[in-house]
């Protein structure tokens, strides 16, 4: 036992805190000549004095409280811990003379850990003691590794998204990599189709659908539209002139070869990917019309998915704005009234006419990435 004590005196920076609150002072002056060659203590004759230390650093690892004391009672004393933050974990024995099973029952149930009755008995205080010492040991424990595992899931989570959004930009660069006029296109529409989606969000038409949720799997789709292009020869991907009837069937097959890449992709990874359902439904659909004209199956109104809908204006207002080898850049004000005469047969009237409510965003959009 000497020889535990002399440990226990060199190590004394690391032994537990123990806080005594009796409002007796020979039961203050008792209990701290039997703990403190084993831990270091703290005292107070009131509730009030206690709640006034305890919130100092460093914060005791356990509480020994008096039940019956003048002004705030052991039971105040303890609601008064369990309401505050900072000192709800501590755990609390009462120690008191009150010892029916009533008393007991009262304690335990307002949130005290044990319950030791006077005269204290030394050895079952002590045991007591070590015993809750362990218990807040343990669920410390517990706590620092549950608090380490959910910022390690975090960091690969995002470690994760990092990863697969750079997967996606690459892709999609890839297949702007075979039309160098294209520049920042991807860019541009896939800040386009947020903004345009959040607008959506107003109209009742949308909300139940749109989620913020919904919104950043399109932002995040919305690169691999033209996935499809990477199957279009170059004779006719790039050529500067008009195509021909024969020459445009097959430009058209783009829809589906982009869609047929990602279902494969799909089938690849086994489980669902809500990001890569989203994005086939784009690269398959955004050139479908509101009336049912465009390809490839020629779809018409709702059958027509939201997500290719939303990237269908965003694809064409970009498209209009933009240089190719076969046509100059229009100006704003060309492309708005191109825009607004398809309002009833290429796109969805209410779509159209929110992505016109907002048309100045998508200006500052272009005007703001082409100058970079």
């Amino acid at each position: 036992m000497d020889s535990a004590k002399n440990t226990m005196k060199k190590d004394a920076s690391t032994q537990p805190i123990i806080f005594v609150v009796d409002d007796e002072p020979v039961n203050l002056n008792l209990i701290s000549k039997l703990l403190s060659p084993y831990y270091r203590v703290r005292v107070a004759d009131s509730g009030d004095r206690m709640l006034e230390l305890v919130v100092n650093e460093p914060r005791p690892d356990l509480i020994l409280l008096d039940v019956m004391m003048p002004n705030m009672d052991g039971y105040s004393t303890l609601a008064r811990l369990k309401n505050n933050t900072d000192t709800k974990s501590i755990p609390v024995i009462f120690i008191t003379t009150m010892d029916t099973e009533d008393d007991e029952e009262k304690g335990l149930s307002n949130g005290a850990v044990d319950y030791i009755n006077k005269p204290i008995k030394p050895a079952i205080l002590l045991a007591r003691i070590k015993t809750h010492l362990l218990l807040k040991q343990a669920s410390d424990y517990l706590k620092d590794k549950n608090v380490y595992l959910e910022t390690e899931v975090t960091r690969r989570m995002h470690e994760n998204q990092v990863i697969q959004s750079v997967s996606i930009r690459a892709l999609a660069h890839l297949a702007e990599a075979r039309d160098t006029e294209t520049g920042d296109h991807i860019l541009r529409t896939q800040m386009y189709v947020e903004v345009l989606a959040r607008k959506l969000q107003e109209n009742p038409r949308f909300s139940g659908k749109i989620t913020e949720e919904y919104i950043e799997l399109l932002a995040k789709s919305a690169p691999l539209h033209d996935i499809g292009k990477v199957g279009i020869p170059d004779n006719i991907l790039l050529k500067p002139g008009k195509l021909t009837p024969d020459e445009w069937e097959i430009m058209k097959t783009h829809a589906e070869i982009g869609a047929l890449a990602i279902e494969r992709s799909e089938k690849d990874v086994e489980q669902p990917v809500q990001f890569l359902s989203l994005a086939k439904e784009i690269s398959h659909r955004h050139h479908e019309h509101w009336d049912g004209n465009g390809y490839p199956d020629g779809l018409s109104g709702d059958d027509i998915p939201i997500s290719a809908r939303i990237m269908a204006i965003a694809d064409v207002f970009d498209a209009l704005i933009s240089s190719r080898v076969y046509k100059q850049a229009m100006s704003m004000d060309e492309t708005r009234e191109i825009m607004l005469a398809k309002r009833n047969n290429h796109f969805d009237p209410d779509m159209i006419d929110a992505f016109f409510a907002e048309f100045h965003k998508y200006v500052a959009i272009a005007e703001s990435i082409n100058n970079q």
